[in-house]
């Protein structure tokens, strides 16, 4: 056989020409859609249907069943789409990989479509230079078409030559040969390529160039396939690995759903691709794919569509008992409520800075209330009277502080590799209230070890605090937690119902009530109402108090700009 290192990397090129046009098609179909994308899947899945056609919907867009799943991972991290909603997405997923195979079996193998590709890249090209970044976006889109097309042709043509050397169809002779184990080799196969490929839809595309060369038989393509359907779970389950409890169990239920529909499919193989071959030659009018290479593309393709098809028809019914399952399988851990760390971003920056600033909004949501949480445990350590118990609160809030500017650090990280994309005028305006508002976020949980540590130094001083100033900073905490609650529900809110006009009459009350508490404790410090010592941490409590306010009108400040 004459295929040599340089044909070998020939083949591997027209691979990477093939994965390069698909990503600059699928990443451009995603910048033109925008955040409509995200809007689909947060308002189209209120029932399992719509779940479904929402997945046929998206992964026909943008071509890759893998990118739609882990989105729908991200948007459960997110806590947008709840893990019934999701499985329904998921199974539309499935179908709508499927078109792939379509364009490549009904355009690729029927029409020279390198052929159109050269004037398609012709008629993109100016697109591409235009400043307009919708005009771009498009440009990008049929740059990316032409260039799968073109990586397709590659791909038929480097393919090793059957006519030429007859010793490649009897290697793969003495596989195909044995039966149910032959079956079983070639599901691994196509689980294997998916995995290394990372994308169902080029495997899909090597098996139909495989087929079409003659290389492989129909029933062992049709492995080939069930196998791809489980290797497209990896990424998903990948992506999820350290996201949350939610976006774990969402992943697993694609690989439950995807494997369940290989097992019974398997277990009915031979009927099954009868059935296809009757179709394709009876309805469809093609050839029988048992006999004719010509036919097996087409063939290939409806045993793909129909599998997907009914097996979600068939396990559509059964999503609740799969949530059932993998809610076993994955259970929340008990010290998850005690973490205080990222939940939302960690699944990596999305295929459009839409999405990924979405994400980052409900981070900094997350992080916001986490620092209340850590306030929380202030206002306990004030009123506390054991001393082991207040030091156990202490190291609480010590450690939240240092997990605090952890956060900060990852969050204003994220934003980076965001800002780094292309943005519009609206996403830079949104990036950089988000650095505003994480690093304010970050000096509230200064301030809150700062009145920290003047407890402690209060404990350790034996510094006294007369009723009347224990009961003045209960009320400002009072006046402090409500600042704070206010700045997180604005979080939570879309950017035009951002309560600004709440949050400024919070923070003049703070301001008024420091001033107030100020000019009393001037007077109580010329009175000598109490020693200067424990005047001095008073004071500086009630002025952390302010600074808290002032952090958090800014956070919502911020907010109400974008608003407007």
């Amino acid at each position: 056989m004459d295929y040599g290192l340089a044909d070998i990397l020939t083949l591997i090129g027209s691979l990477g020409l093939f994965l390069y046009g698909m990503k600059l098609m699928s990443e451009a179909l995603q910048q033109v859609a925008g955040d409509k994308m995200r809007t689909i899947l947060a308002a189209m899945t209120s029932n399992r249907l719509k779940g479904v056609m929402t997945g046929v919907l998206i992964t026909a867009l943008i071509q890759s069943s893998s990118a739609t799943t882990v989105m729908v991972v991200s948007f459960v991290n997110a806590g947008l789409l709840s893990l019934v909603e999701s499985i329904g997405v998921i199974m539309g997923a499935n179908i709508g990989t499927t078109v792939t195979a379509w364009l490549i079996s009904l355009l690729g193998f029927k029409v020279s479509m390198s052929a159109i590709s050269l004037p398609l890249i012709g008629l993109g090209l100016p697109f591409l230079f235009s400043k307009n970044r919708t005009k771009k976006n498009w440009g990008e889109l049929i740059m990316g078409f032409a260039l799968l097309f073109i990586g397709l042709q590659f791909l038929k043509t480097s393919m090793p030559d059957i006519k030429n050397n007859p010793e490649i169809l009897n290697f793969l002779t003495s596989y195909t040969d044995m039966g149910f184990a032959s079956t079983l080799l070639f599901l691994s196969i196509g689980t294997l390529l998916t995995i290394l490929i990372q994308s169902s839809s080029a495997t899909m595309a090597l098996t139909l160039v495989m087929c079409n060369s003659g290389w492989i038989s129909f029933e062992m393509a049709a492995a080939m396939v069930l196998g791809e359907n489980i290797g497209t779970t990896i990424t998903a389950n990948i992506a999820a690995m350290i996201a949350n409890t939610s976006a774990k169990r969402a992943a697993r239920a694609h690989l439950i759903f995807n494997t369940i529909g290989v097992i019974w499919v398997l277990i009915s193989l031979p009927y099954f691709l009868k059935g296809i071959a009757w179709v394709n030659m009876t309805l469809l009018g093609g050839g029988d794919p048992f006999t004719s290479t010509a036919a097996v593309p087409i063939s290939l393709s409806l045993f793909h569509t129909v599998f997907n098809i009914l097996n979600v028809v068939f396990l559509i019914w059964f999503a609740n008992f799969i949530v059932k399952v993998v809610t076993k399988l994955v259970p929340i851990r008990e010290d998850v409520e005690e973490e205080f760390k990222l939940q939302f971003i960690k699944t990596g920056t999305l295929s459009t800075p839409e999405a990924s600033l979405f994400l980052a909004k409900k981070e900094i949501s997350t992080y916001v209330k986490s620092t209340k949480k850590m306030f929380s445990y202030t206002k306990q350590a004030f009123n506390e009277t054991n001393d082991k118990t207040f030091n156990k609160l202490f190291e609480k809030i010590d450690k939240r502080e240092d997990e605090s500017d952890e956060m900060e650090v990852e969050i204003a990280n994220f934003l980076a590799k965001v800002s780094e994309t292309r943005l519009s005028s609206e996403n830079s305006e949104r990036v950089r209230a988000y650095f505003k508002m994480v690093s304010d976020i970050e000096s509230v949980g200064d301030s809150i070890l700062n009145l920290a540590k003047a407890m402690k130094r209060k404990r350790e001083q034996k510094a006294w605090f007369p009723q009347n100033l224990r009961d003045n900073i209960n009320n400002m905490f009072k006046l402090v937690d409500d600042a704070l609650e206010i700045m997180h529900d604005n979080t939570k809110m879309e950017f035009t119902e951002v309560k600004i006009k709440k949050a400024w009459e919070t923070e003049r009350e703070i301001n008024d009530y420091r001033n107030l508490l100020k000019t009393e404790h001037l007077n109580n410090v010329e009175e000598h109402k109490y020693k200067y010592q424990a005047g001095i941490i008073y004071n500086d409590m009630f002025s952390e108090c302010e600074k808290i306010g002032d952090y958090c009108i800014n956070v919502s400040e911020a907010l109400n700009e974008i608003k407007e």
